[in-house]
């Protein structure tokens, strides 16, 4: 039985990954700070569901406490590791920027020395669509130059990026980023724009909508993006012999096993629409509080991700509404309105 770590095991991606692992036969370590940045009984909740399974274990500790992660690795040997666990947010980025570092720098790079001295068979980490930052020439896609990050938190998974490589390059550690795009679906987070409008809708309280609305966003359903991450687990980048062994369009590296790819739905959604789709599926009407851009945001992300599709045959294909639709029963029956 093969057996994969996850950091971030008890958060809103790494429990789905988490459960469809399971499912599949994979024996799964987690790993997780449960920090109180949301609430910390949804991450006690998925772990509890988690923990059913007799294959699943999981241990509480940081990221940044190197000696607690890599006694765990040792102990447990994982031949994968799926690196989920981070600071994530933009908007808290701007109040308490030092945690991203501490989380995202400091504890991706123990998680990389893990992976090294255990020499496990592929490192997964997650990246995000936030390193497009001002680029403007859409669907993004992943040989295109990323220079502009706009936020703290995207600077932290750029740079996650270029560790990765040379982690890649110098200790033949085959290594995957994927860059996601705004996930949601159920067990999601409370911080996340689908959960704060469903609960304003459904409470009557007015919801804060950015830029009057007109904001794109590649909504990816949640179980889509794990599946693309579990398909990618049996995909390892293989260091190529030259640069004229890497095919057209792949982000391989000519120097290096590591491979940076895009998980998204490859379909832009405007935000009122997106909106229109919770009011409806609700059925009650939004009070809105219409607002400027926010600091650090972008005004639209689109994925192409047919690199995904021609690595794995697998491309995400829910559409916004039935990923509402979901979300909002699981929202009702979790807080039971």
């Amino acid at each position: 039985m093969r057996k994969v770590l996850v950091t971030g095991s008890a958060g809103f991606i790494g429990f789905h990954l988490s459960r469809l692992l399971l499912e599949e036969g994979f024996a799964v370590v987690g790993y997780d700070g449960m920090t109180d940045y949301y609430d910390v009984r949804i991450k006690e909740r998925r772990h509890q569901m988690l923990l059913q399974n007799q294959h699943f274990s999981a241990q509480v500790g940081m990221l940044e406490d190197f000696e607690r992660l890599r006694a765990l690795c040792l102990a447990e040997r994982p031949d994968v590791i799926v690196h989920l666990a981070a600071q994530a947010g933009v908007r808290y980025s701007l109040e308490y920027p030092r945690a991203y570092i501490d989380a995202n720098i400091v504890g991706t790079f123990n998680v990389m020395e893990c992976a090294r001295e255990l020499a496990v068979d592929h490192l997964l980490m997650a990246s995000t669509s936030s390193v497009y930052g001002a680029n403007e020439e859409m669907p993004f896609d992943e040989l295109e130059r990323v220079e502009t990050q706009m936020t703290l938190y995207a600077a932290t998974k750029k740079a996650n990026e270029a560790m990765g490589h040379s982690y890649a390059h110098l200790w033949n550690l085959p290594t995957t980023m994927f860059r996601f795009f705004t996930v949601y679906g159920p067990w999601g987070r409370p911080d996340m724009a689908l959960f704060k409008f469903t609960k304003g809708i459904l409470s009557g309280e007015p919801i804060d909508i950015y830029n009057h609305g007109e904001m794109y966003r590649d909504f990816t359903f949640v179980t889509d993006l794990v599946r693309g991450i579990r398909l990618l687990i049996d995909t390892p980048p293989v260091r190529p012999d030259s640069r004229e062994d890497i095919p057209e369009g792949d982000s391989l590296s000519p120097v290096a096993p590591f491979r940076v790819v895009n998980i998204g739905n490859s379909d832009k959604v405007r935000l009122l629409d997106f909106i229109e789709a919770i009011e409806e599926e609700c059925g009650l009407e939004a009070r809105r509080n219409y607002m400027e851009m926010q600091k650090g945001d972008v005004p639209a992300t689109w994925a192409n991700a047919d690199l995904l599709k021609r690595l794995t045959g697998y491309k995400p294909e829910t559409g916004y509404r039935e990923g509402i639709r979901q979300f909002v029963a699981w929202y009702r029956d979790y807080y039971g309105v």
